[in-house]
């Protein structure tokens, strides 16, 4: 059945005298309350949570990310051509200092040893007879000498003996330059075939590096200066982050740094600052640091990611309370303190210094311990009343601050 204009009309009216007269009653009960509530003495105590007032050591610190380098590396490459017959050590091989790891084919080399060897055997026999004829000389022009004295021998005797003499030291001279010369020869041969043993050679840092690339394998033909093998020195490795000029102040080489890595997601590995770049890169506006890791088991490699914290300033003995329990007033950042009576609160302001997580370093005259507000804070003022509730920990801090009293 259809409804009529006229009824729909008076639903709507009864619908809205209901609704007014349900208000009615609620605005009376609200005026009943608030009367029984100023008849109790004033506006209800505000529920908050509060904290204990701390004093220790905390922590100015920031984190960093960054990439693990090797300290030290260099490419392993022959100084001759040839072919790599032997290849020692392989990649992730710990070597030590001037260990031979690779050699190349020395037939052609040990040839030329032996050509020099008999160069030099020949020098050697010239010389023989070069100083067997000088002697000779010398004896034959000092029987002249003594002959002439005599007048036994003539002017131009003397003075072929003499020029033979001259001529037999010359020869000499130069037979033993010769001996010299293929004692050179042979040294050189010897150096040459010596290169074919590659050796891992370096000045300075640890006697063990540890291969990181290879380069050829055996039966390759190499000429000289081709890279054989990749050497890495690992321990102690090294940690590179770039920090901003706001940062920068704070560091100095020795500074204790914590590092962590995805490969090691649980594991705090120590660090210090070792290198501090001098300049900012125009690019970024940041500058490089170079942090020394001790890395004995050599768990961490080269091209890591890695997190790293430095510490910038460690302050002891500091006012601590947890960080929201600050607040503002007027712009003026301060904390609600719980009076002794464990019932009203006031206002303090504060010095804020160094953050740490959720603690944060205040300064505020006066103040040396007691409870702070954390939660509820937004809804009192200097003097409000207020009621604590929250968790056990809470109630505990209450009762600590009654025995202190």
């Amino acid at each position: 059945m259809k409804m009529t204009g006229k009824r729909k009309i008076a639903i709507i009216l009864a619908t809205i005298l209901i609704i007014a007269f349900v208000w009615q009653i609620i605005s009376r009960i609200r005026e009943q309350s608030g009367g029984d509530q100023r008849r109790q003495g004033g506006p209800r105590a505000v529920p908050v949570e509060v904290a204990e007032i701390k004093t220790g050591s905390i922590e100015l610190k920031k984190a960093f990310s960054g990439t693990l380098e090797s300290p030290s590396e260099f490419v392993l490459a022959p100084k001759i051509n040839g072919r790599v017959e032997l290849l020692k050590v392989d990649i992730g091989d710990t070597i030590k200092r001037n260990q031979i790891v690779a050699e190349l084919d020395d037939a052609e080399y040990e040839q030329a040893v032996l050509l020099a060897k008999a160069d030099l055997a020949v020098a050697e026999a010239t010389l023989a007879e070069a100083k067997s004829g000088s002697e000779i000389a010398e004896r034959e022009l000092k029987r002249i000498s003594e002959l002439l004295k005599s007048g036994l021998a003539s002017d131009s005797e003397y003075d072929s003996a003499k020029a033979d003499q001259l001529a037999k030291q010359a020869k000499l001279a130069v037979s033993d330059a010769q001996v010299k010369r293929a004692e050179a020869s042979l040294e050189t041969a010897r150096i040459k075939q010596g290169y074919t043993k590659i050796a891992a050679g370096w000045t300075g840092g640890d006697d063990t590096r540890t291969v990181g690339e290879r380069f050829v394998n055996e039966g390759d033909m190499v000429s000289a200066n081709s890279p054989l093998l990749s050497i890495v020195e690992l321990d102690p490795i090294m940690g590179i982050i770039y920090v901003s000029e706001k940062d920068y102040v704070y560091l100095k080489p020795g500074q204790s740094a914590f590092l962590t890595t995805d490969a090691h997601p649980d594991e705090i590995f120590a660090g210090e600052i070792s290198r501090i770049a001098p300049i900012f890169r125009q690019a970024t506006r940041q500058a490089r640091i170079e942090l020394k890791i001790e890395n004995h088991e050599l768990r961490l490699k080269p091209g890591m990611f890695i997190r790293a914290t430095i510490v910038f300033e460690n302050v002891e003995n500091a006012l601590i309370v947890p960080e929201q329990s600050l607040t503002k007033r007027n712009d003026i950042d301060g904390i609600f303190i719980v009076n002794d009576d464990n019932k009203t609160v006031r206002w303090c302001p504060v010095k804020v210094g160094i953050r740490d997580g959720e603690k944060v370093q205040i300064g505020c005259e006066g103040l040396t311990k007691g409870l702070v507000v954390t939660l509820g804070q937004q809804l009192v003022d200097d003097g409000s009343e207020i009621h604590i509730s929250g968790e056990g920990n809470k109630t505990g801090a209450i009762d600590k601050m009654e025995t202190q009293k």
